[in-house]
């Protein structure tokens, strides 16, 4: 009897061992033996955090009528997609428009900086640069091989201020030039404008049949005075500025300007007109010439595209320019502000966006959009003819300089610009010209 209730505790103790092993089923129970895992809920405090909302501006030329706006909003939107938490503000002027450098000059002096500022290189930016509004970014390049490598080697060493140091990263760069309308030059018999006297034959022949030879404006002159200077002066002396003195071939610049402004190059309303009026102009096939730079060619209309060609501006008389030079470069980059910089809430997002406009595959867009020379080594592809002859001219020029207005104070070149009626108008001499900016320049550089 003893032994037949042991035998059936015996049988009960394992019933109830196995009906529990069954009631754990739903754990992962080793094959043989042993315990079975744990599986724990990690606390609270070690669950991977939301990344914080971090709101950047961007201002920059990319809007309006600008040929890249919608591949620079693309590339905006690619970075947004990868980083939800960070809205961008995109803050957007035309270059062309005066108020553009006034804006930029009056939020960096007023601690309104923006976080990242596509602007010019050079003398344009030295004020905020001497004032430490904006970081180096030679740690920055140098801590990434991998961002830093994606650029080509000269378009890091145009980037560079007097100071040796990188300020901007580079995007696409830019060739200047005398663009064309070959088809209204083959209709009238006329050569191309390879040298001042065919220049001035087409001017005599374009302006007697009631076509406009020339379209620039004179208040926003910018590209006739950066030519004719360079082409006056040399490459030298152009980029000399007038801090060591007057070159008298700068005011050779000005009496070219007054000899065309005589033979009728020149819209009837160019003292007037802007220069987005006078690229309608050029547009419309109402010119026959414009001085413009490579963004331009993007907003012609598709028959002037596709009949224009560019070339070097021609050598005025007695000039020391080679007729095969040309203005160009890496003017404009992006700038990190230092206050964002220091901002440990902006750091790190504002860095990874710069890297991210200025990578490879976003220069390959914006340089593909607007037929800027591209900062990487990154192949531009569907481009018109027009910017291929772009690149070929730059690539076969005797020197390629940097604009005027990147070597003189703004004010200076203002002065230069306000200058162009009259001296054409005969109101002021050449001399006088030249003399009255070299005292400006002077002045700022006190």
């Amino acid at each position: 009897m003893k032994r037949t209730s042991m035998l059936l505790m015996s049988v009960m103790l394992l019933l109830s061992m196995f009906l529990a092993a069954c009631g754990n089923s739903g754990t992962n129970t080793p094959a043989s033996g042993g315990d079975a895992p744990k599986t724990e809920t990690p606390p609270a405090d070690e669950k991977k955090e939301e990344a914080v909302p971090v709101s950047l501006r961007v201002f920059s030329t990319f809007g309006g009528t600008d040929a890249a706006r919608e591949a620079f909003q693309a590339a905006l939107d690619e970075f947004t997609k990868e980083h939800p938490n960070v809205k961008i503000d995109n803050d957007t002027m035309s270059a062309n428009d005066d108020g553009f450098r006034t804006k930029v000059n009056t939020d960096m002096n007023s601690g309104n900086e923006p976080d990242l500022l596509f602007y010019f290189i050079g003398a344009d930016a030295e004020g905020f640069v001497n004032a430490g509004k904006v970081v180096p970014l030679n740690e920055v390049l140098d801590a990434d091989a991998e961002w830093k490598n994606g650029f080509i080697p000269d378009a890091l060493e145009l980037a560079k201020q007097k100071d040796g140091n990188i300020y901007a990263a580079p995007l696409t760069g830019f060739y200047e030039g005398l663009f064309v309308n070959k088809k209204i030059f083959e209709e009238n018999g006329l050569e191309l404008p390879t040298d001042w006297a065919k220049l001035t034959t087409a001017v005599k022949t374009l302006s007697e049949k009631g076509i406009i030879p020339l379209s620039v404006p004179f208040d926003q002159s910018h590209y006739l005075i950066e030519h004719t200077i360079l082409s006056a002066a040399g490459p030298e002396s152009q980029s000399k500025g007038l801090l060591d003195g007057i070159d008298p071939n700068w005011e050779k610049a000005y009496a070219a300007m007054q000899e065309l402004y005589k033979l009728g190059a020149f819209p009837k309303d160019a003292a007037t007109i802007d220069l987005s009026m006078s690229g309608n102009y050029y547009s419309e096939g109402l010119a026959a010439m414009t001085i413009e730079g490579s963004w331009a060619v993007g907003g012609w209309s598709d028959d002037t595209r596709d009949n224009s060609t560019v070339l070097p501006f021609p050598t005025v008389p007695g000039g020391a320019g080679s007729g095969n030079d040309i203005v160009g470069g890496f003017g404009s980059g992006f700038y990190l502000s230092k206050a964002t910089y220091d901002d440990a809430a902006k750091k790190e997002a504002a860095i990874a966006l710069l890297k991210h406009l200025t990578s490879p595959a976003s220069i390959q867009k914006i340089a593909s959009a607007n037929g800027g020379t591209p900062a990487a080594d990154v192949e531009v592809t569907g481009l018109p003819q027009v910017a291929l002859d772009g690149f070929a001219m730059a690539a076969k020029a005797a020197s390629i300089v940097a604009p005027v207005d990147s070597k003189v104070s703004q004010e200076t070149f203002g002065n230069l610009r306000a200058n162009v009626q009259p001296v054409v108008e005969g109101k002021k001499t050449p001399t006088q010209a030249i003399e009255e900016a070299k005292k400006t320049e002077d002045a700022n550089k006190k």
